[in-house]
């Protein structure tokens, strides 16, 4: 084969040496959400609330919607709507993954490992309850910002991670050229 055809063809990394590794903090994400609601079902009613900070509220709430209560109430189709997504999206995710070289594009394999978590970590309740408990309330005075729990924290720092990827492989390119 010539050296034109051996650099045009991509190899697929092996499973070890791919984006899988980060499997195990997809797990520990889902694991820490997962017990964090439980606790939370078992110690707070519907509405109930603590104060920790003066900005920062425990308080048990549920979100039948997506994010922010998005189609909250749409009657319950919705239910079945954002399970079916964040599963063929967590696939689509899983797939990405396993193509992906885990030393080259580290920044980019954490974050979707970290989706990957918290999307799966709130299909378990959408799938169990109709829908995700949320806890973590912050507010600013009455200002009160839309609850969340694990499972989005990871999300939005994994978004964040994805963001910044996407930033250094833009000045990447930018300084090659």
């Amino acid at each position: 084969m010539s050296d034109a055809g051996r650099e045009a063809r991509v190899t697929r990394p092996t499973a070890r040496e791919s984006g899988w590794r980060w499997l195990p903090a997809t797990l520990g994400v889902i694991v820490a959400d997962q017990l964090s609601k439980g606790w939370i079902e078992r110690n707070y009613a519907l509405y109930d609330s603590t104060p920790l900070l003066p900005v920062l509220d425990i308080t048990r709430l549920h979100n039948p919607g997506a994010a922010f209560s998005f189609l909250a109430g749409a009657g319950g189709w919705q239910r079945w709507a954002f399970t079916g997504l964040a599963l063929a999206v967590s696939i689509g995710i899983l797939a990405w993954l396993r193509s992906l070289p885990a030393r080259s594009h580290a920044v980019l394999a954490a974050g979707l490992a970290l989706v990957l978590g918290g999307a799966v970590g709130n299909v378990l309740d959408r799938i169990e309850h109709g829908f995700v408990v949320d806890f973590i309330h912050v507010h600013w005075g009455r200002a009160y910002f839309p609850a969340f729990n694990i499972a989005d924290a990871a999300i939005t720092a994994g978004a964040g991670l994805l963001l910044l990827d996407a930033f250094l492989e833009w000045r990447r390119e930018r300084a090659v050229a």
